[in-house]
């Protein structure tokens, strides 16, 4: 190889990448975060609904122990407020049932409690609406399904 050649190579090896390269590398990427997202989302909320799950569980076991010192479970004016703090006129109240206040189920909405329940007509209905925030459409949590 003369100079001249290696000036030539060595010019256009300094240049860096040429769009077509970048624009390649782009489209890989993309397709790789096509393909692994939908596996962290999908992970994600099945981890939002294990939570949702256990919630209504821990909440269940705390209604139950509130019937077990009052004789009743909470009226749905009550809610689950009573949980935590005692009724007026609540003589018998051993709580806090729960170590932390109920809150929103993990998409932000208010668990739904009912007494007497619906489903469970000589207690109680305790449900979330699930990952759709709406009632039905199948993916709604409750205390009544086996799920």
């Amino acid at each position: 190889m003369n100079g001249k050649m290696r000036m030539l190579l060595a010019a256009r090896g300094s240049r860096g990448f040429t769009l077509v390269e970048l624009l390649l590398v782009l489209v890989i990427l993309a397709i790789l975060a096509a393909v692994v997202v939908p596996k962290f989302t999908k992970r994600s909320e099945q981890a939002r609904i294990a939570a949702a799950t256990t919630n209504i569980s821990n909440i269940s076991t705390a209604l139950d122990a509130f019937e077990i010192d009052l004789g009743r479970y909470p009226s749905s004016d009550e809610g689950l407020r009573v949980l935590m703090d005692p009724p007026s006129n609540a003589k018998e109240w051993h709580g806090p049932y729960l170590k932390l206040a109920v809150v929103n189920d993990p998409w932000g909405h208010p668990y739904i409690y009912r007494a007497p329940g619906t489903h469970n007509p000589s207690s109680y209905d305790l449900y979330s609406y699930g990952p759709d925030g709406q009632e039905g459409g199948g993916d709604d949590i409750d205390n009544w399904s086996t799920h």
